[in-house]
């Protein structure tokens, strides 16, 4: 057993507003620089939908991760020994401008210059990249709550999973079926674009399995690009390197959550470690897709058990880790709770990056053009779902359904749990058969509202307190630096580097 310890992360989709505060934090931080100009490293997608870059999932074309044939080894989709020269020069798998957008800007200097007229002088849009005007026809976000139109949702990959009366009762109500994805690097435990760059430029760190590009190493040939499904490497056009999300650790370093994490607003974010077994990584991606979840909480180890600690000594993982093991929110709710699911777990790159399953779709249901509560037949809502199961199978369960039932039906039972505390208008009778047929117990729905409703930053956010004591020692004195009143007070219980008041 080889244990080594990773920064991991939930993203809980009934709490995101699509208000895209994290997309535009992350923007004015990293890529507001020119050839960043078009980079997302922090989307937030609206489902049914085609993503950003458009269609990003459509591996026949991108050919994006791992294949596994059944026997053997994993094997990239995009390169293999044979082509792996002939695509440094010519890659037909690589997403071209057109999938991500043109970058622009406005000829803004027409409205203070315009010529004396009848109209109000407008704003052109100019491209970034030539100079001239353009005809804006796609963006980062063009298909944000179907932008008026259904055409980019009925373009879902995800949606060929569905009937075609399921795919029709969905389309008759999308405007009720819509909810938002926001997505960064998942920063995998198996990545595909590190086995994919012929300079070894990309790594994971020892110390958090945070993924990075070494852009004095990086040639610029954009074998990262296509080696990942979900499109999260960005090829910069002005300096010839590819770059990527880097999980802000000039923050995690000094105690501080990701700029993204930081500024969300619905506070949808969670952070934390998660101890996994290394040697285990390649077996438990070669298993049928069905079973890829269970196969990767295999993977993962219970940061209490005392193998796993011993182990986790032996490799040098500080007691500091280990404590933030233990209290880590992901690990509740991943393993302890089995609520946040990866997102396309089939490209078996192991993701680590979950979702809780949205439910909202699921607990509505217009009944004689009323919106109402479906406080009937238990679990029943589940089957006729406003938003299919298997649909949401296709994203964080391989197209297994089991998974992401037992998900849903936690969920509900926590909100039948609440809804009987707060109004009194149910049986108790019945809410206790729930939170049985759901496997949990009270005790567990109370922790799992606690930490969905009520957290605060520092149970969302649980950092290597490593980090935080090296980012909090003072680097002077009062003694060595005459005149310097050290450090002020932080939450009444750390104190801040970098802000000295002397």
């Amino acid at each position: 057993m080889d244990v080594r310890a990773h920064v991991a992360m939930v993203f809980h989709l009934d709490k995101c507003i699509g208000c895209h505060t994290c997309s535009v934090a992350c923007k004015n931080v990293w890529t507001d620089r020119p050839g960043a100009d078009y980079m997302w490293w922090n989307n937030v997608e609206t489902k049914p939908g085609t993503g950003y870059p458009h269609r990003w999932e459509d591996q026949l074309n991108f050919q994006g991760g791992w294949r596994w044939d059944g026997t053997g080894d994993l094997k990239l989709r995009s390169q293999g020994k044979a082509d792996l020269f002939l695509k440094l020069f010519y890659n037909p798998n690589q997403p071209t401008l057109e999938d991500y957008y043109e970058p622009w800007t406005y000829d803004y200097q027409n409205l203070f210059n315009a010529p004396l007229g009848d109209d109000q002088p407008t704003a052109m849009p100019l491209s970034q990249i030539t100079g001239e005007p353009i005809d804006i026809q796609s963006g980062p976000n063009w298909d944000d709550d179907l932008s008026g139109s259904p055409l980019y949702a009925e373009k879902d990959l995800n949606l060929d999973a569905l009937t075609p009366e399921e795919r029709e009762q969905l389309f008759e109500i999308e405007r009720l079926t819509m909810f938002y994805l926001p997505r960064i690097c998942n920063h995998c435990a198996n990545p595909s674009c590190v086995a994919a760059c012929p300079s070894g430029a990309i790594s994971k760190r020892g110390e958090d399995g945070i993924v990075l590009i070494n852009q004095e190493k990086c040639r610029g040939w954009r074998a990262c690009v296509s080696a990942c499904p979900y499109k999260k490497i960005y090829y910069n056009w002005k300096t010839g390197k590819s770059e990527k999300c880097i999980l802000c650790f000039p923050r995690l370093e000094t105690g501080q959550p990701p700029a993204c994490f930081h500024s969300c607003v619905g506070r949808i974010r969670y952070l934390g470690v998660l101890f996994y077994d290394a040697e285990r990584v390649p077996a438990a991606m070669k298993v049928p897709e069905r079973a890829l979840v269970e196969s990767q909480r295999t993977a993962l180890l219970d940061p209490r058990d005392p193998q796993v600690l011993a182990g986790a000594r032996a490799n040098g993982i500080s007691e500091e880790f280990i404590e933030a093991a233990q209290n880590s929110p992901v690990w509740k709710y991943v393993m302890e709770w089995k609520l946040a699911l990866p997102l396309h777990v089939e490209y078996r790159t192991m993701p680590m990056l979950f979702y809780v399953p949205p439910l909202l779709p699921v607990m509505g249901q217009a009944a004689q053009g009323i919106y109402a509560h479906r406080a009937e037949g238990l679990f029943a809502g589940l089957e006729q779902a406003r938003l299919p199961i298997k649909y949401l199978a296709a994203l964080f369960g391989a197209g297994n359904t089991e998974v992401v039932e037992a998900a849903l039906r936690k969920l509900m039972a926590v909100r039948w749990y609440k809804r009987w505390q707060g109004v009194k208008d149910l049986d108790p009778d019945q809410v206790q058969r729930v939170l049985r047929e759901a496997a949990m117990t009270p005790d567990e729905a109370e922790a799992i509202y606690a930490m969905t409703a009520l957290p605060t930053q520092y149970e969302r956010y649980v950092l290597p307190p490593l980090q935080r004591e090296e980012a909090l020692e003072p680097a002077c004195s009062p003694e060595l630096c005459k005149g310097c009143t050290g450090y002020g007070p932080y939450e009444g219980e750390v104190r801040r580097s970098g802000r000295r008041s002397g």
